[in-house]
């Protein structure tokens, strides 16, 4: 009998440690909608690590970013629908005065997570404070995070300082929404990824994207700086 019990107990473990090892090995399905800086920074990186890539756009023969296509066999562009439909997450990355319409234009998502990289800083959507808010009000997924929003896109493609990656942050009430932004973020490279809150802290965390887009462009610092938290020992 105890051998028994000291098998089963061997046998779940197993199982235990290859559900972990699936989970956070697992190829995902990925859209991304907004194919400029950011959105072909990240289409390039996650293609890079096998993720298969569908570039949702309004049309399939005239978007930009065509050359993205010719990055990876794991790159393909639909329609935006069809894109969504093959995907389990989906990448906003576009003007954010168009959050509210393009959430509109997903169709079902109810199963779905929707990782948010824009920035209301400057634009706003109409009703909204910020992008993820007006996501959240026009489509049916609660799963809203808001990540890659808070640097360059040259520190996507990119993320490692003097042999150390930089550090992402994310926003959101959606745990599942935080864990797999955090999973993706680690996956290209940056070293820690710091939980800013739930939908509260939207706002804020665009305010940091503000920070960055300050030091960067307006204080002429250049876009090849980053954020790092740093611990005392």
């Amino acid at each position: 009998m105890l051998r028994y019990i000291v098998g089963m107990y061997q046998v779940d473990k197993c199982l235990l440690v290859y559900s972990y090892f699936y989970r956070n090995k697992k190829k995902m399905n990925i859209t991304i909608i907004g194919t400029g800086n950011v959105g072909g920074a990240l289409a390039k990186r996650f293609s890079d690590k096998g993720h298969s890539i569908f570039l949702g756009v309004r049309n399939t023969d005239d978007f930009k970013g065509k050359e993205l296509l010719s990055h990876s066999k794991n790159i393909s562009v639909h329609l935006i629908k069809d894109a969504v439909e093959r995907s389990e997450v989906i990448i906003i990355s576009a003007p954010p005065q168009f959050a509210a319409d393009i959430a509109k234009s997903l169709g079902d998502v109810s199963s779905k997570i929707i990782i948010d990289t824009m920035n209301a800083v400057f634009v706003k959507p109409e009703g909204f404070a910020n992008t993820a808010d007006a996501i959240l009000a026009n489509c049916n997924t609660t799963d809203v995070v808001k990540c890659f929003n808070t640097t360059g896109f040259e520190n996507m493609l990119n993320p490692i300082y003097n042999g150390n990656g930089i550090d992402m942050f994310t926003a959101g009430n959606s745990s599942k929404g935080v864990d797999v932004a955090t999973k993706l973020a680690r996956e290209i490279g940056f070293e820690n990824v710091y939980h800013f809150g739930g939908n509260d802290k939207f706002n804020l965390i665009e305010q940091m994207a503000m920070c960055w887009i300050n030091l960067a462009i307006l204080q002429k610092q250049g876009r090849g700086i980053a954020f790092k938290v740093l611990k005392r020992a």
